[in-house]
């Protein structure tokens, strides 16, 4: 519920689309006492996610104002909101990128030992 109604909120406030990039919210998780929602977001294409990043977290009381507006009749409380980027896009396109150039490197040695048989 939480990363559904967050994600309608970022929606809503033009935050997941900034600096000719996209921001998604990739997983929101909530602590066992639900006094805190730790919320995952994902850069693409974003020039600075640290400084970004950085602006979310200054405007978190007013996301959770937002969220505590929506919630209000199914949560008691509204959790408090930590903000993390999820580097796991990253990961990935590190991931490719290295079997491509594995990929490249055997394709070039298979070519080298048929031209020389």
């Amino acid at each position: 519920m939480l990363l559904e109604e967050l994600t309608d909120i970022f929606r809503r406030e033009g935050v997941n689309m900034i600096d000719g990039g996209m921001v998604s919210i990739s997983k929101v998780s909530v602590t066992p006492d639900l006094l805190e929602a730790r919320v995952y977001l994902s850069f693409f294409q974003v020039h600075d996610a640290d400084a970004l990043l950085k602006r979310i977290r200054e405007r978190g009381w007013e996301f959770r104002k937002l969220l505590g507006q929506r919630i209000k009749d199914q949560l008691r409380r509204v959790p408090e909101l930590t903000f993390f980027s999820d580097d796991t896009l990253d990961h990935v396109f590190h991931m490719e990128a290295i079997f491509k150039k594995i990929n490249e490197e055997r394709n070039a040695n298979e070519e080298k030992s048929d031209s020389g048989s």
